[in-house]
């Protein structure tokens, strides 16, 4: 740490400072691709861990941004409910085009579309949270709340 950051994870701390958060972007020598990664980095609880999953709304071909906490496995249907329309599995291709970051490494903001985001009512359970920040190697530190704020994201139960 204490290195320049690279190109994606500077990326998320100029859309971080930019949405007016002072959030410092951290990148650790290990991954933070999963979060048991990232939680072993960070010296923090999985369910810390706020995870971005991009699906793909069916048949409306949109990108919708799922932040869970580590532990949980999102449950579509229940998605499906608050959305409208379906969602299934986004490939590596729809992602990147979608948020301009590549899978294990999204953060909740910065995305090159707007993104419709739903958050999993379980992170509100901590202080403090994690998200990633571009690379499968960056994360930063923030609040439930300003998560909720800075993404403009629905809180739901997802599981």
């Amino acid at each position: 740490m204490g290195n320049p950051l690279k190109n994606s994870a500077e990326k998320v701390q100029q859309a971080v400072n930019a949405l007016g958060y002072d959030f410092t972007i951290v990148e650790f020598d290990e991954t933070t691709r999963t979060s048991k990664d990232a939680a072993a980095a960070i010296g923090c609880t999985v369910a810390q861990i706020a995870k971005s999953l991009v699906f793909r709304s069916q048949p409306g071909n949109r990108p919708v941004l799922v932040i869970a906490s580590g532990p949980n496995r999102v449950n579509e249907d229940m998605v499906k409910a608050v959305l409208g329309e379906a969602i299934g599995k986004a490939d590596a291709d729809f992602v990147r085009e979608t948020t301009g970051y590549a899978i294990g490494g999204i953060p909740p903001v910065g995305h090159l579309i707007p993104i419709r985001t739903f958050i999993d009512a379980d992170l509100f359970q901590h202080e403090v949270i994690w998200a990633a920040a571009g690379t499968p190697n960056a994360v930063f530190r923030l609040t439930p709340a300003a998560l909720k704020e800075m993404t403009n994201g629905e809180v739901i139960a997802i599981h």
